[in-house]
């Protein structure tokens, strides 16, 4: 007989006795909260090599520390009852706090672009509404019935049969007082139909579904205006920072997959309520949604099995792009609507990278030019009118502070610029006292280690020449569990009461993934035949492009070394895209076609490139590679 313990789940600060569940004993604790609806998150998917699920056990017996949990958490920690959540299995009845308190708020999420195209796109979204004045059949004599009477006058093309819950709903409204009705149609398919002239009430909504974050916006489909903004963090992310931790989670497990899937499922609806309620709009008056998002992302929310993206040779069940009712996924709060997803290029570049080129119009480009997305799954996308080529490379959280000891999201509290003269100083979001560091806060100080030769080219910390560095600067170096560390902000001085360090570890996690997204860059320039000199223009995508300084991005090698006025911003170019497809069925259907000509670069299959990846770690070319004598 299988012995039960119950796990209670409690709050910082919160006077609620917390969330409780009974589990079966051998239950891991992040699995008891999934379980009990309290939300811890996993970044690394449950492999126990990050800090994010920490817990500390208030109450009740626990087994002893794992090496995982010393490793991440440090021997002080495990003795004062922090473990780590994914590592640590139900022995007795316990009490569980999340530590630390959830500090993270406010957010950067990018939720605009360059929205130039949208204004000059024709609007044909492909929805219209058609005010009739129509009589109920009078004269039994006269053979017909309510559709027909209700279709005389409409264009041939809609005298197809509607859906059942139309001609259910046609006796009254036909038959409701005397302003006639709207019938409304989604490419010639009647898809509402409702008493009075609503021809003013016509919208749709663009989503963006990420890794991280969801965006999307409520758009008026007359006259192409935005109306609302919406977005937040992907609430996935509780089961893991990147594509393959969430893949390898719900790999061969249906329950598992419906569980990620209700998690987007849950958020989107909200963030359709959220926008109506903004806009003081009607959710039946939508008539067209749609959605780009990652292959992965793509296929969890119409609930195909993810099993094989994460097996080679990592093909998508489909490519092409889907149109389907919102009833058939199910969006509820859209009745009417119709789902409409662009098309995917492969396993690992979606229909974000296909709604990125349709944005900045890339495709028609006479010159060789260079998209980046850099998120959790970088897409390089290289090429000019005639031939584009696309890869992918899984930079891993790390740039959006993933996996970094005191690493955080972009939101208030966060470290997000560095400077270092004779000492350091920090820029953090919201001025105020930092409690940790996001992605372009690493890369920043990366950059400015390396010019005040704390970093060495190889990423090691300096340790030989310390006199040559100011006193200041000496100072920060400290010893940490995994090496050396070095001391951005002293305690005294961070909203969380422990300095605020760069290790060893965290460099290592940020070469990693900067290589993934430049070597990249450079396997497509080497196919391509595309010098440095050649590429006309870099445009940089994705919520987290939007805050790097490019400067610092250069220097460390994440981006080609290419004058700065060569880069460009594009903001949240797969968010601009799918408005693009909202409003305008030809550029939807100039996605299809785009998808099926664009070529895919399979990095890994290329004996070539780990050559390239390996030199990428570097912070300089290995054959330019140069060392202070004392670094040497």
């Amino acid at each position: 007989m299988t012995q039960n313990v119950t796990i209670t789940f409690s709050e910082p600060g919160s006077a609620d006795p917390g969330h409780s569940i009974s589990v079966a004993v051998g239950t891991s604790i992040l699995d008891a909260a999934a379980d009990a609806g309290f939300d811890i998150e996993a970044t690394c998917g449950r492999r126990g090599r990050c800090r994010s699920c920490r817990v500390k056990v208030l109450a009740g017996d626990i087994p002893p520390a794992t090496v995982q949990d010393t490793i991440q958490l440090g021997h002080d920690a495990v003795t004062e009852r922090f473990r780590l959540a994914c590592q640590t299995l139900a022995i007795a009845d316990c009490i569980v706090m999340a530590a630390p308190p959830k500090t993270e708020s406010g957010h950067q999420i990018l939720t605009t672009g360059d929205r130039t195209g949208l204004t000059e796109s024709k609007l044909d979204c492909g929805v219209e509404k058609y005010w009739i004045q129509a009589e109920a059949p009078m004269d039994e004599n006269e053979q017909t019935s309510d559709l027909e009477k209700s279709m005389a006058g409409l264009p041939e093309a809609l005298h197809s049969t509607p859906s059942l819950d139309i001609l259910r709903r046609l006796p009254e409204v036909l038959r409701k007082g005397t302003e006639g009705l709207t019938l409304t149609a989604f490419r010639e398919q009647i898809v509402d139909i409702e008493s009075g002239n609503t021809t003013d009430q016509k919208f749709g909504m663009a989503f963006d579904i990420g890794t991280t974050s969801i965006v999307g916006s409520l758009v008026d489909l007359n006259s192409g205006e935005p109306l609302a903004s919406v977005g937040g963090i992907n609430p996935q992310a509780t089961y893991g920072g990147d594509l393959m931790s969430r893949i390898a989670y719900a790999q061969f497990d249906v329950k598992k997959l419906s569980t990620l899937r209700g998690r987007i499922l849950a958020a989107i609806n909200e963030f359709i309520e959220e926008a109506c309620r903004k806009a003081d709009v009607s959710p039946s008056h939508i008539y067209k949604v749609v959605v780009a998002g990652n292959t992965c992302m793509h296929h969890m929310f119409l609930g195909i099995d993810t099993s094989y993206l994460g097996l080679a040779p990592y093909a998508p069940v489909s490519r092409q792009s889907i149109v389907l009712p919102a009833r058939d996924i199910p969006l509820k709060q859209v009745p009417n609507a119709h789902i409409c997803l662009l098309p995917i290029i492969a396993g690992f570049v979606g229909a974000d990278t296909i709604a990125a080129i349709l944005a900045t119009a890339i495709y028609d480009s006479d010159e060789p030019r260079v998209l980046v997305d850099i998120g959790t799954n970088g897409e390089m996308v290289m090429g000019s009118k005639g031939r584009f080529l696309a890869c992918s490379a899984p930079a891993g959280p790390a740039l959006e502070g993933g996996q970094i000891l005191h690493g955080m999201r972009a939101a208030l509290g966060a470290i997000e610029g560095v400077k270092i003269d004779e000492d350091v100083h920090c820029q953090v979001i919201g001025d105020t006292p930092a409690i940790g560091i996001c992605g372009s806060g690493l890369i920043d100080a990366a950059a400015k280690m390396l010019d005040a030769g704390v970093l060495e080219p190889t990423g090691r910390y300096r340790k030989k020449g310390m006199e040559e560095l100011p006193e200041a600067i000496h100072r920060r170096f400290v010893d940490v569990a995994d090496g050396r560390g070095f001391v951005l902000l002293p305690a005294d001085e961070t909203g969380k009461g422990d300095d605020i360090v760069i290790t060893q570890m965290d460099i290592r996690q940020l070469q990693l993934a900067k290589a993934a997204i430049y070597s990249g860059i450079l396997m497509l320039q080497e196919i391509m035949g595309v010098a440095d000199k050649d590429i006309a223009e870099l445009l940089v995508a994705g919520g987290f492009g939007n805050y790097v300084n490019m400067e610092s991005a250069v220097r460390i090698r994440l981006l080609p070394p290419l004058p700065l006025d060569r880069f460009t911003y594009v903001g949240n170019a797969a968010h601009v895209g799918a408005e693009l497809a909202l409003l305008s069925e030809t550029e939807r259907l100039r996605a299809e076609k785009i998808a099926a000509n664009i070529e895919h670069v399979a990095l890994a299959t290329r004996a070539e490139f780990q050559t390239l990846f390996v030199d990428a770690c570097n912070f300089a070319n290995a054959e330019t590679m140069t060392y202070s004598a004392a670094g040497e």
